[in-house]
Parts: C-alpha cells; structure tokens; sequence
C-alpha cells in the first residue's frame, strides 16, 4: 500500500476577510526602480511630510550656442558669375533687342532706327535728367518747379561715374563730363541760394520790400 503524504497548505494572503493585515503575512518585497527615473525627495518629504516625488530626467547632452560672431553674415555676396553665363545672357539680350527693333520698324516703316547707346549719350542723359531736376524745364509763365534732393542725386550719379572711369576716357569724352559736372555744380548752388533767399523773404516782417518770385521747391 502507497505512503500517503501529508500536504501542508500555507495561506499566502495578505488580508483576512475583513480586510486586515495578517500577523503572518510575508513582507512585500519592494519593486525595482526604474532605471531612466530617479526619485529625488523634496524638501518637505525629508521632513516627514507626504510631499509628492520630484522626477529627475535625465540630462541631454545639447551642443553649445553658437555666439553673434559665429553666425553667418545676414547678406552674403552672391558667388561671380561664369564666363558662359556672361555670354549666354549677353546672347540672349541682343536677341531680343533685334527682333523688338524688327517688330518696331515692321510697325512704323518711316520710322528712324533708334540710336545706338554711347559713353557721350550717357553722360548727356544724365545731364538733362539735373538739369529738368533743378528746374530748367518750366512752362511760359509758371515757376520752375524744383526738385533739389533728386539734382544733388544725379549730380552724385555723375561725380562717382567721372571717378570711376578716370584715365580710361579720351580727351573728349573726359571734357565732356567736366563740362557737364561744373555746369551742374553751378546751376545747383545758384537754384540753393535763390531757395534761401525765397525762404528768408517769407519770414520778413510786413511792409517790407519783396523780393522776386523765385523757383518753387518739389517736396
């Protein structure tokens, strides 16, 4: 006949039926921490009071800002051109310019050709252009109409264009742009002094002698 063993029943439960601790209730054993979280207590809970837990992340490594002198200037110069990009866009421009003249002509056949574009006619544009600025181009019987900021412009214009191509002009376009820059200069403080005298004739007490109308200024 088979030993019959005896089988002993361990009761694990933590809670009697009413809800209680068992006296005989093994310990709960704590579970393992998070490995990517630290707990780190507050300064209450060091004290004994139930504050809640701090979460400690972990720090990332992020690069170093990059200080105002390492930033790329705000306007960088566009790279130089190729000498094949010059010639096809050169190309591409006398293309067009001949086939608007063609169409010009086909339209107007008594037409003349426009004139080709020279140095002489450069510095005659701008000439004019100061000139009209300055108020050189009035109608009969009404003031010259003045727009002083926009001559001093053109004249500028004229001066760096004489600078920059000095010692590359011949004897006669190099007269031509000091004729054109000394007759602006002049023309320039003869229209400034007659707006302060305007100006200095309008703050005269009455009964003064007026003086003659003078140009009127382009605001």
């Amino acid at each position: 006949m088979a030993e019959i063993k005896e089988f002993v029943v361990n009761d694990r439960r933590k809670f009697t039926p009413e809800g209680e601790i068992r006296p005989d209730a093994p310990p709960s054993e704590p579970k393992p921490a998070r490995p990517e979280t630290l707990l780190e207590p507050t300064s209450d809970q060091k004290f004994g009071s139930s504050a809640h837990l701090v979460e400690k992340k972990p720090v990332e490594n992020k690069p170093p800002a990059s200080s105002p002198t390492d930033a790329a200037p705000e306007h960088e110069a566009p790279p130089p051109l190729t000498a094949e990009q010059t010639a096809q866009a050169s190309s591409a421009y006398d293309a067009t310019v001949d086939r608007l003249d063609t169409a010009i002509r086909a339209t107007n056949p008594g037409m003349e050709p426009i004139p080709e574009m020279t140095f002489e006619r450069v510095i005659q544009s701008l000439y004019m252009q100061a000139l009209l600025q300055l108020g050189g181009a009035a109608e009969p019987g009404q003031k010259p109409r003045v727009d002083i900021l926009g001559a001093r412009q053109t004249i500028d214009m004229l001066s760096i264009l004489a600078a920059k191509t000095k010692g590359n002009l011949s004897p006669d376009e190099a007269t031509l742009v000091d004729n054109a820059l000394f007759e602006l200069r002049m023309g320039f403080l003869e229209v400034t002094q007659a707006l302060a005298r305007q100006a200095q004739t309008r703050q005269q007490p009455a009964g003064a002698p007026a003086a003659a109308p003078g140009p009127s200024i382009v605001r």
